[in-house]
């Protein structure tokens, strides 16, 4: 509730929560008094059935998982994700694709995103897949879209390869609930460079070949202090990393992607001038965004 009210308080029109604690198995179910105030809210705030609130996933999932007790874990505790967002009128649920597990690659090592996807990354994703399809079976009819992310490609971790992210989604039987997250830290640090508007747009056609952007339902928005290809997940503010202005421009100057909610994931203290971080960061973003329309 409280990230409602600080979105309405500091203007923004969109936000991501949580709806339960992200690293704990066990969770007390949503309480029926606390769900009336979360929609009544919605309601008052014009949110109710619109796309501006976005949830993300538990850090103990993991669909991928060559364990069966593991990934039955990760399946049950995904279907309580998606069932939460369904009572919560929440349209989106950003979930990472999952680990892979087995041998991890060298440190170091970059991301193979041009040549074949390796076979133990295949049966990874291929258990995606059937994890998606036990889920969907097991909520017919749910609305809530399962937001695929991107990463970095950290340790045995999917999802840092566009391919993987549309090979998924072509194979589940119900595509339809499963759209894609593109968070612009982990694409840089994936090996994708967006550094200027040629590189940038050359990225967005990559995806939309491999993915579709059609797919995109969310947008993160962080920059990264890994260089291009490090592998690194660590967030900046905007303009303070290796992402490059043109990255987030590309994103917010293009009108393909105006409705698309855009979450900032950068932390929130203040400057030294004592304005929150995330005011500046959307100022910047919404700067990027009112100069494309003069040129037009």
């Amino acid at each position: 509730m409280n990230a409602l009210h600080d979105a309405k308080t500091q203007g923004m029109d969109c936000v991501q929560v949580f709806t339960k604690n992200q690293r704990q198995w066990k969770v007390k179910p949503l309480i029926e008094e606390e769900v009336a105030l979360w929609l009544e809210t919605l309601r008052e705030m014009g949110w109710y059935e619109t796309n501006r609130v976005v949830s993300h996933n538990s850090y103990l999932v993991n669909m991928a998982s060559p364990d069966k007790d593991a990934q039955n874990k990760s399946i049950a505790l995904q279907r309580e994700e998606i069932e939460r967002c369904e009572q919560l009128h929440i349209p989106y649920l950003v979930s990472h694709p999952g680990a892979r597990l087995g041998t991890p690659r060298k440190r170091g090592e970059p991301n193979n995103v041009e040549g074949p996807i390796a076979s133990d990354e295949l049966a990874g994703l291929q258990r995606i897949v059937d994890a998606i399809d036990t889920i969907h079976n097991d909520l017919l009819g749910y609305k809530t879209i399962t937001c695929l992310e991107t990463t970095v490609g950290s340790g045995t971790n999917l999802g840092y390869d566009f391919r993987h992210l549309g090979w998924i989604r072509s194979r589940v039987a119900e595509p339809e609930r499963v759209g894609f997250c593109f968070d612009t830290c982990h694409i840089t640090a994936s090996g994708y460079d967006m550094s200027s508007r040629k590189k940038a747009n050359s990225v967005l056609e990559i995806f939309d070949t491999t993915a579709g952007l059609e797919h995109i339902k969310v947008f993160h928005f962080n920059d990264s202090i890994g260089e291009i290809g490090s592998r690194l997940d660590r967030h900046v503010h905007i303009g303070d990393g290796t992402c490059g202005l043109s990255c987030f421009e590309s994103i917010v100057q293009d009108s393909r992607f105006v409705a698309i909610p855009k979450i900032l994931e950068t932390s929130k203290e203040e400057n030294k001038n004592g304005e929150l971080m995330d005011m500046v960061n959307i100022a910047k973003l919404r700067k990027m965004a009112k100069s494309s329309k003069k040129r037009r």
